[in-house]
């Protein structure tokens, strides 16, 4: 997936100059909503899968339209329904979960117009993201939450109109290990997100 943020952002620094004749508009402020598909992986000692679930979020930005180039800040708060369980990873019957919560995303994105309408870019940020994990052996229970830090990279499409615009993207988190019962373990994450909504 991180070869297709590359080939993502080659494909617009080769698709600006044939439409940098073109006016385009794409700057200005922007709120939206995002949904879309959520894949957490759950590394434990070595061990590891994944689990997917539905992402919903709010998103708030503000673009530069440089005419060739767009460069923008953006925001983003989201949840899931995602939760990975694990079993059997220090004694026979235990089992360790992780389910995902609150996540936040600040970051930077810059991009190419290839239309007048369409923009392909690329970003990356940091992200926090609010997890509770639970720990059973069969005998005792641990309980906790925590915030991971991370980061974000990532590539899309986005398509405008006079008040209105639409996006997909592809992005990939990766956290700090989370140790609060003795063993790392180490979340990271893939999604695909469709968002929508106004531009000002």
């Amino acid at each position: 997936m991180k070869k297709f943020v590359i080939a993502a952002a080659a494909l617009s620094a080769i698709s600006a100059p044939a439409f940098a004749q073109e006016a385009s508009n794409f700057g200005g402020a922007k709120i939206g909503a995002v949904v879309g598909y959520d894949k957490v992986r759950l590394e434990v000692e070595d061990e590891g899968g994944s689990k997917d679930g539905f992402l919903y979020g709010l998103t708030a930005g503000y673009d530069f339209d440089l005419g060739t180039a767009v460069i923008g800040v953006e925001a983003e708060i989201a949840d899931s329904t995602t939760k990975e369980r694990q079993s059997d990873l220090l004694v026979l019957g235990d089992e360790a979960s992780i389910s995902a919560s609150r996540d936040l995303y600040i970051g930077a994105r810059v991009g190419f117009p290839v239309s007048q309408n369409v923009l392909l870019y690329a970003k990356g940020g940091y992200t926090n993201a609010k997890v509770k994990a639970v720990y059973d052996d069969g005998v005792d229970r641990f309980t906790g939450s925590d915030e991971l830090d991370g980061w974000r990279i990532g590539a899309g499409a986005e398509y405008v109109m006079a008040s209105t615009f639409a996006r997909i993207e592809y992005r990939y988190s990766e956290y700090d290990a989370n140790n609060d019962f003795g063993v790392a373990i180490e979340p990271s994450r893939h999604q695909v997100a469709v968002v929508g909504g106004f531009r000002f």
